[in-house]
């Protein structure tokens, strides 16, 4: 069983006890005022009893959390005021991750475990357009067509344009209009840096929840610097990942401690223009990944900025210091002072305006689940360095690491653009717009109209209707069996829904 571990003193020590730590968490506070050395030091708390962490490095300085910590004046009287006089420095396993592959290992996914809806949102595409994408990923699903990096969504999109009339008899309306739509958005997201994020080897999550030496967790680290200048890019990368350790954790239950800690910097980027339809679902995960063991703590300025069914689920809250100097400051302040457990001696709402760096009110869960009574405290400095690290220190672990070289080179196997790029060169005489369908039988070249020549081949091969429906013939009927049976693994492993393992989506 894991012991508590102290992270704040005030009035009171504030112990934080890891069986509570896969009930959530939120951090919040003003620029400046001690989110970032809260979110460290609660990374080495976890990774000191076993647990590993993923968080996100916007501003590089988290990368220190690799290289011990060093006596300087504000630290020495930090502990001072809080009476520690048997503190530590040191380092912690790190492993560096980077979407560009620059400053961590490469973090790619497939086109097909990102899914319709999150894509929908990346590229801020409208219902109808949205639409048109749920046609795209079902019409590879039935024939067996992997989609795994951009190209092959640039070419399926460009082979459901040019078949847009037959496919809408069988799928639904593709507009031409919205196929263009996407088509911009993705080279705007490819202009973006994203194509490097789309592709294999894609990540396996088993890398993500390891320990290093002395049984310590590993803290996976994210270089953001360049992700944020694409925020819908970088809210959407966090939202896949969780929804993937949703779906690939088994139910555990309530532990001693967490299977791995999620921290969400940022935290406002998730939520910005979400689709209710999407925060929905990340509600639900939220509230049902805490069965998987995983802890999900948000880092924001405002608690605000978190829907409300989400905040209701952070158990654990660190808050430091709120500006009031306009009215929505002013409501965010009212908003904090009532999410806590009140103090009697404590005015929350006036303490919060009040509170000095690195100090801040601090409520955490008790062994029995109940938030305990909101404390004002200093919360403890971190063990490991402050600030970044050197770019060749950065180096020289990622070359270190037992990943290094899993990651580093792309693989571009046979998938859907290479398939239906086949296609068109072995089928000359045909059309773009008649093109078959992947999965179905063409009649024979030059076969005639009418007599019983024409009865057979409607037979074998199925015909088409005046208003452009189609009847499939016999050997149509057993090619898309046998696609069926073969592909049935394919099928299963690229399953779409909302959020990929809510509706039990798989990993290929």
């Amino acid at each position: 069983m894991s012991t508590p571990f102290l992270i704040a003193k005030g009035h009171d020590e504030l112990f934080f006890d890891p069986k509570m730590g896969n009930r959530h968490g939120l951090i919040a506070g003003a620029t400046g005022t001690g989110k970032t050395i809260t979110l460290q030091g609660l990374a080495e708390h976890f990774s000191d009893i076993g647990v590993p962490v993923f968080m996100s490095d916007i501003k590089g300085d988290l990368s220190g959390l690799a290289k011990p910590g060093a006596s300087n004046p504000k630290i020495d009287e930090r502990l001072k005021l809080l009476g520690i006089d048997d503190f530590k420095f040191a380092g912690y396993p790190v492993t560096f991750w980077d979407i560009f592959g620059v400053s961590g290992h490469p973090v790619r996914a497939t086109v097909s475990e990102m899914g319709p809806l999150l894509l929908s949102r990346v590229l801020n595409l409208n219902d109808t357009q949205e639409g048109v994408l749920q046609i795209l990923f079902r019409v590879a699903d039935d024939h067996g067509l992997l989609l795994l990096d951009l190209e092959d969504l640039r070419e399926m999109l460009r082979f459901i344009g040019e078949n847009a009339s037959e496919l809408t008899v069988k799928y639904g309306n593709v507009s031409t209009a919205s196929v263009g739509a996407i088509q911009r958005g993705l080279l705007q997201l490819e202009q973006q840096g994203a194509g490097k994020f789309f592709g294999e080897p894609a990540l396996n999550l088993d890398d993500l929840i390891q320990t290093g030496d002395g049984g310590r967790g590993v803290i996976n680290i994210l270089c953001a610097d360049q992700l944020m200048n694409s925020p819908r890019t970088y809210a959407t990368a966090l939202l896949w990942l969780l929804s993937e350790l949703f779906e690939r954790l088994p139910e555990v239950g309530d532990l001693d401690k967490p299977k791995l800690v999620f921290f969400f910097d940022e935290a406002h980027l998730l939520f910005d223009d979400i689709p209710k339809a999407l925060e929905n679902k990340v509600e639900q995960v939220v509230r049902l990944i805490r069965s998987k063991g995983v802890g999900v703590y948000f880092v924001t300025q405002n608690p605000i900025d978190i829907p409300e069914k989400i905040l209701g689920q952070l158990g654990n809250r660190v808050q430091h210091a709120l500006r009031a100097f306009s009215p929505r400051d002013q409501k965010a302040v009212q908003s904090a002072a009532q999410t806590f457990r009140q103090n009697p001696k404590l005015n929350v709402e006036e303490t919060i305006t009040q509170l000095a760096v690195g100090e801040a009110l601090v409520s955490l869960l008790d062994e029995t689940g109940t938030p305990g009574v909101v404390e004002r405290a200093f919360v403890l400095p971190p063990r490991a360095k402050i600030g970044p690290i050197t770019a060749a220190e950065r180096q020289e672990i990622i070359k270190s690491s037992v990943l290094f070289g899993a990651y580093e080179t792309a693989v571009n196997r046979e998938s859907a653009a290479e398939k239906l790029q086949a296609r068109i060169a072995n089928s000359p005489a045909a059309t773009p717009a008649v093109l078959p369908l992947p999965g179905s039988a063409a009649p024979p070249a030059g076969s005639s109209g009418g007599g019983i020549g024409d009865s057979i081949g409607a037979l074998l091969f199925g015909t088409t209707g005046p208003r452009g429906g189609q009847r499939e013939g016999l050997l149509e009927a057993a090619a898309k069996s046998a696609v069926r049976s073969v592909g049935s693994g394919i099928g299963r492993s690229i399953v779409r829904g909302l959020l990929g393992g809510l509706f039990g989506g798989g990993r290929r």
